[in-house]
């Protein structure tokens, strides 16, 4: 069907009366995540909620001031080695799934600082380069140890371990189930309800890769945010890819329902699974919505994702990169080198941060595990500069597409 031909959706005109009318008198949905009911690791009364500090907006302040939430700017979204500020890069892709989180958890009357904290916290675990660093690093991962690397898992950890903020459960379980990488046309609520179940489930991905599968947010706004996720980058990748000159257009991309431009994908996506959701204990698509959001994520990576979207035709000489700093790093480790930038850099920092782990307790831990802490944690900017630190006469050095470079091919 053609664009022009896909209305913008609006809501029902009777869910539209009943989110007018629960908006103004100040109410929230029944099934809406209470304040009251937070729960935390440590009973530490700084973290208790307050009028002015709610408890999970709390949890937006521990998110955006971590010292990991700042290396978001730096790190592939899509297309890796562009130095072009009008591509997303992975700060802006978690800003627009806490904008379009917020609107409809808004609208069904949800917590929507619990939203925000999880759409702000989803991605702190990412590698550098996007998804195909996420495969690269899972590679050489399981290679020696038979554990699998996944950023949702790695996000938790960051949160939960490394930097120790006394993070919300509920934050904490939306943030390790929101893959929309595995669209749902209905979410229920899953069963993570305490730390020990919580712990468990991490245990589980990272040692049985079909666990990542199986996770399903417990509680409503994790669900907001889970299908969020895939809202917001359908789109918005798409719109990089015709800046990118990968694509000549949207006309590749077909849509009976939701539309294929960014706008569309997102007005109408919130109007059918607000209409599909409101009052109800679960977050629903309709029939329409799901076989089209399905259709535009495969149209996506046959158009974008598998042909250049990646990591574009370096990506044989980055997984080469992955497997060597890995190596050499691992290394660095098991031989004690205390010069190692593993040690001076990562765990040096980190220990300065956390202000609760010790050098000695997290050089105890599984050394791969380390090391997947360290590579996990950089910038794509940071990996290239300590690949050429480690490796100078490599000569793999990899050319970035800068405003400039249409000029010169």
């Amino acid at each position: 069907m053609a664009e022009t031909a896909i209305p913008y959706l609006t809501l029902s005109p009777t869910v539209e009366r009943e989110v007018a009318l629960q908006l103004a008198s100040g109410g929230k949905s029944p099934y809406a995540t209470a304040d009251a009911a937070v729960v935390r690791r440590e009973d530490n009364p700084h973290d208790e909620g307050t009028v002015m500090r709610p408890a999970f907006a709390r949890d937006i302040e521990k998110v955006l001031n971590l010292p990991a939430y700042n290396r978001y700017t730096d790190k592939t979204q899509v297309f890796s080695f562009v130095q072009n500020a009008d591509i997303s890069r992975r700060a802006l892709h978690v800003q627009l799934v806490s904008r379009v989180s917020r609107n409809i958890g808004r609208l069904l009357g949800l917590n929507c600082d619990l939203i925000e904290a999880i759409a702000l916290g989803h991605d702190l675990g990412h590698t550098p380069f996007g998804h195909a660093g996420e495969r690269f690093l899972s590679a050489c991962f399981h290679r020696r140890t038979g554990g699998y690397f996944n950023h949702n898992v790695q996000s938790v950890r960051v949160l939960d371990q490394l930097y120790r903020r006394n993070i919300s459960l509920q934050t904490l379980d939306g943030v390790l189930c929101h893959n929309g990488e595995f669209a749902q046309q209905k979410l229920n609520l899953g069963s993570i309800t305490s730390f020990e179940k919580l712990d468990a489930t991490v245990e589980g991905c990272v040692h049985d890769q079909s666990t990542i599968k199986t996770l399903c947010p417990s509680t409503l706004e994790g669900c907001v945010v889970r299908v969020s996720d895939m809202i917001a980058y359908l789109g918005k990748d798409r719109q990089d890819a015709v800046a990118m000159g990968v694509l000549d257009g949207l006309g590749a991309f077909e849509s009976s329902y939701i539309g294929t431009d960014n706008g569309r994908i997102i007005n109408n996506m919130t109007a059918d699974i607000v209409n599909n959701s409101f009052g109800r204990d679960y977050i629903a698509m309709s029939e329409a919505a799901f076989e089209d959001i399905k259709r535009a994520k495969r149209q996506n990576y046959e158009e974008i994702y598998l042909k250049e979207g990646m990591v574009d035709e370096a990506e044989n000489i980055v997984e080469e990169m992955f497997e060597e700093m890995y190596e050499r790093l691992l290394t660095d480790l098991l031989t004690g080198n205390e010069t190692s930038p593993l040690i001076t850099h990562h765990v040096a920092r980190l220990c300065e941060l956390s202000r609760t782990i010790t050098a000695e307790e997290y050089l105890a831990g599984e050394p791969n595990q380390i090391v997947v802490d360290y590579l996990s944690s950089m910038t794509d900017n940071y990996f290239m500069a300590l690949y050429e630190f480690f490796f100078p006469r490599a000569n793999k050095a990899v050319l970035p597409r800068d405003y400039c470079w249409d000029l010169r091919n």
